[in-house]
């Protein structure tokens, strides 16, 4: 049976992701491509690798135009990124050959699946953290924030290790840690600057599958014939719509798809999809109860100020001191 046209809408509907939320495509194409369409674990990692070297550049030129990558950033993240990205490739073959590395890769790609669910729950606190904490205030996101070298080398490292043996995080895993590292970052600087810098890494990881006999080049260009236009419509619908359901039920997917990989009884797999939602919507009630409060003491401090200067003019004049005329 052709599987063409299938495979063409798998990739159209990850693109549509891609675009919409920012997500990385590997951590949906490579389940997708085990699970439904029962590519080895080793040929998905590959394919969906050389596919991206071609999403990518999309988003990144739409940032670089926008003057939203910090180059100094990208810089520190490369050097180690591109050779780590390259040696994971390896340091999977090492796991061993035949069936039981294709199921080492599947218990691999699910422990970074279910990362990959830790990653987007602890990017959506680290965002309510920050519009809680920097509401109102010029100094919550700092375009010229100082870059930190050793976190931002080590970022590269660990984030390439991973998207080399499992294709996963160059999207979702590396962004939370440069979060982690830069917190006072914009987030569109953020974005911008993952994008671009994953593309030599990616590429360096594409290579490495494909010199190892990994990387189907049909399969990928199957699935770009999807993707790029996904990508490109999802890029359109997320400047009108809001992403958050979709978030919400990539969410569910990626830890049902995380837990099947690793082999845990549908009973394990059915409790933890709503209990992962469940716990990244406890996460977003509270800090949007703890906004509240903060929000309406920062206007009632504006207010203030404000009834102060409409009183005694720019600068509250002390008793006793002369006014200038």
């Amino acid at each position: 049976m052709d599987s063409t046209g299938p495979i063409v809408i798998a990739g159209a509907l990850v693109g549509f992701a891609v675009g919409l939320t920012g997500m990385g495509g590997g951590a949906l194409m490579t389940p997708i491509m085990v699970m439904v369409f029962g590519v080895n674990p080793t040929a998905a990692i590959g394919s969906d690798l050389a596919a991206s070297v071609f999403m990518k550049p999309f988003g990144a030129l739409v940032h670089q135009r926008a003057g939203t990558v910090r180059w100094d950033i990208v810089r520190l993240l490369l050097p180690t990124a591109v050779p780590a990205a390259f040696g994971g490739v390896f340091l999977l073959r090492a796991l061993g050959d035949g069936d039981d590395v294709q199921q080492r890769v599947k218990y691999v790609v699910g422990t970074a699946l279910l990362l990959a669910v830790a990653g987007m729950l602890a990017r959506l606190w680290l965002d309510r953290r920050r519009a809680v904490g920097g509401a109102g205030s010029e100094h919550a996101e700092d375009a010229e924030v100082r870059v930190r070298p050793v976190a931002t080398l080590l970022i590269g490292l660990v984030g390439g290790v991973i998207v080399g043996m499992t294709s996963v995080g160059s999207g979702s895993l590396i962004i939370v840690m440069l979060m982690l590292a830069h917190p006072r970052l914009r987030a569109n600087h953020l974005v911008g600057t993952d994008l671009v810098q994953a593309i030599p890494m990616v590429a360096a990881a594409a290579l490495g599958h494909l010199l190892v006999g990994d990387a189907d080049l049909g399969l990928a260009a199957t699935l770009l014939i999807g993707a790029v236009p996904g990508v490109l419509l999802g890029s359109f619908v997320s400047s009108r719509v809001a992403g958050a359901a979709v978030r919400w039920a990539l969410v569910v997917l990626l830890t049902g798809s995380g837990l099947s990989m690793l082999g845990a009884p549908s009973a394990v797999i059915v409790l933890g999809c709503p209990g992962a939602a469940l716990l990244g919507a406890t996460v977003a009630v509270r800090d949007r109860r703890t906004a509240r409060p903060r929000a309406a003491a920062g206007t009632a401090d504006r207010s203030a100020r404000e009834d102060v200067a409409g009183r005694t003019g720019p600068v509250a004049s002390a008793p006793g001191a002369r006014r200038p005329r």
